[in-house]
């Protein structure tokens, strides 16, 4: 019997974390290129440009928010007060 191995719970958070803020990033931008009246007209060159700039952007933002939902990385007591992401 083969024996799996277990993936580390920040690798999970990562994941979790990039698969969200890719879908806000992208969804943001979309929804930016559509409304705006100079932009839709440029519509076919910028969406493909949004998904790019969500692929790219996604694992410097799921670094930073996937580090903060460790309780361990919060120093004593701050996770009662809250900060920028957590409210």
């Amino acid at each position: 019997m083969m024996e799996t191995e277990k993936i580390p719970t920040d690798i999970w958070l990562k994941v979790m974390c990039a698969l969200m803020i890719n879908a806000v990033l992208f969804g943001a931008g979309v929804i930016t290129v559509l409304s705006v009246p100079s932009f839709a007209d440029q519509a076919k060159y910028l969406i493909p440009v949004v998904i790019v700039a969500s692929f790219v952007i996604t694992p410097f933002l799921c670094g930073f928010v996937a580090r903060r939902m460790r309780i361990r990385n919060w120093k004593s007591g701050q996770w009662r007060e809250g900060d920028l992401i957590s409210g």
